[in-house]
């Protein structure tokens, strides 16, 4: 069945880093853009990063840029979300989505982490910035 499993989250203290994975089963990540999205309890979901599916383009959020990093492995069927400089304010369940991506398409721009372009939808990882 098509998965996708987040991985990584954990407690940090601000400043700090972690990698996010996001492990997909069931598709084959060559054919799929990856989000990144964002949920923290009573604000709204927000996308904060993607990447095409060669890894040609990407895009990041304002509240992001600079500090985060999206990278992909398509041999390994993986998906990274690098984190550094952490910030309180990044605390939030952290979720992948996929979106196909015959290879044309252009994720560089804000109309790449609109939400509901996303068919498949990890289960999340929390991560807490805390001192």
């Amino acid at each position: 069945q098509v998965q996708l499993v987040e991985s990584g989250g954990g407690l940090v203290q601000p400043g700090g880093s972690l990698r996010l994975s996001c492990a997909a089963s069931g598709l084959t990540l060559d054919f799929y853009a990856i989000g990144w999205f964002r949920q923290a309890p009573g604000k709204e979901r927000e996308g904060i990063s993607c990447i095409s599916s060669s890894g040609g383009s990407s895009y990041y959020a304002d509240s992001v840029k600079g500090r985060f990093s999206i990278a992909r492995d398509n041999a390994k069927n993986t998906v990274y979300l690098q984190m550094n400089s952490l910030k309180p304010e990044d605390t939030a369940v952290y979720y992948c989505a996929a979106d196909y991506d015959a290879g044309s398409g252009d994720y560089s721009s804000p109309a790449s982490l609109t939400d509901s372009w996303y068919d498949v939808w990890g289960q999340g990882t929390q991560v807490t910035v805390s001192s």
